[in-house]
């Protein structure tokens, strides 16, 4: 009998199991189109050097219920978003709370699910401290002082606006083919704008001006395969020329500021800086980006052309 309750000690049905490990918890990035976003590689890498645990998706939505589909996957137990073209503006009116630079923006890139008593979803654009951050730590290249040409008045440039006049250039002027969408950016930036000492215009795409220092294409006429909107005289020698979207898309622009003498950059860095604010906002924890930068880099480059 003693050797009968010895072996069922260790029979099958007495073994103690490990707890099951909690499931990660879930976001994505939403947009129309989506497919070709490599965000969710972005922070794969970062939940991977952090320790968190964290799914990382793409939402494809709809072009008229983007709001649904959003709130469909807040509905199934998701924690936050990012969102990407077209949708920064109705992201920004999605939420109960806003971060001062999402009001300023008055636009959304990024959305936390919070619960309603947590105060309920909040909203923050992390792509004008990402831009700011490429532009400056990454490129090298200072931004005060500088004259900047910001293309385009679409929720990309406005969400880049207020860090871009943060960083304190000498002028900057924003530029888009129909004049009042840039004016009504610009009059919401006007009192940031003198608060940092830097002169903000509206201008349209003929009147762009010349000679900039950095030149910051916020159009989506990259992704459309449309051609740059304005013309060569906006660089000065040697400016820095940045398109926001990179790989294939961004290939045209690239090599137009390349011939006309310009240092040519995607917008790469700027989607992993951001890619970063949001995911310490989500998480508390900053990850490195040097690294998801250099190796992110490496894919992209290595990519067969389309």
């Amino acid at each position: 009998m003693i050797g009968l309750d010895r072996f069922a000690l260790f029979s099958p049905m007495t073994i103690p199991t490990a707890p099951s490990a909690p499931a990660p918890d879930r976001y994505a990035v939403a947009g129309n189109p989506v497919a070709h976003s490599r965000s969710p590689a972005i922070h794969a890498r970062f939940a991977e050097q952090t320790g968190q645990a964290v799914h990382y998706e793409r939402l494809l939505c709809p072009l008229d219920a983007f709001v649904p589909t959003v709130q469909a996957f807040a509905a199934e137990g998701a924690r936050g978003c990012n969102v990407t073209v077209p949708f920064k503006f109705e992201a920004f009116q999605l939420a109960a709370r806003r971060t001062p630079r999402a009001e300023l923006a008055q636009a959304a890139n990024t959305l936390r699910f919070d619960a309603d008593a947590d105060g309920g979803w909040l909203a923050d654009n992390t792509d004008g401290v990402g831009l700011v951050r490429d532009i400056t730590v990454n490129a090298g290249v200072a931004l005060a002082g500088a004259r900047v040409l910001l293309l385009g008045a679409g929720g990309a440039s406005a969400g880049v606006l207020g860090p871009l006049i943060e960083a304190r250039p000498a002028e900057i002027v924003l530029a888009n083919r129909t004049r009042d969408k840039a004016e009504a950016i610009v009059s919401r930036h006007l009192g940031w704008a003198a608060q940092h000492g830097v002169r903000l215009s509206a201008r349209g795409l003929q009147d762009a001006g010349t000679g900039f220092d950095v030149f910051i294409n916020g159009t989506a006429a990259s992704l459309s395969g449309g051609g740059v909107p304005v013309g060569p005289e906006v660089l000065r020698p040697g400016a820095l020329a940045l398109d926001m979207m990179y790989g294939p898309a961004a290939a045209p622009f690239l090599a137009w500021a390349r011939g006309h003498g310009a240092v040519p950059r995607d917008g790469l860095g700027m989607l992993v800086e951001q890619a970063a604010e949001s995911f310490t906002l989500w998480r508390g924890v900053r990850p490195d980006t040097a690294p998801v930068l250099a190796a992110l880099r490496a894919e992209v480059d290595a990519a067969p052309a389309r």
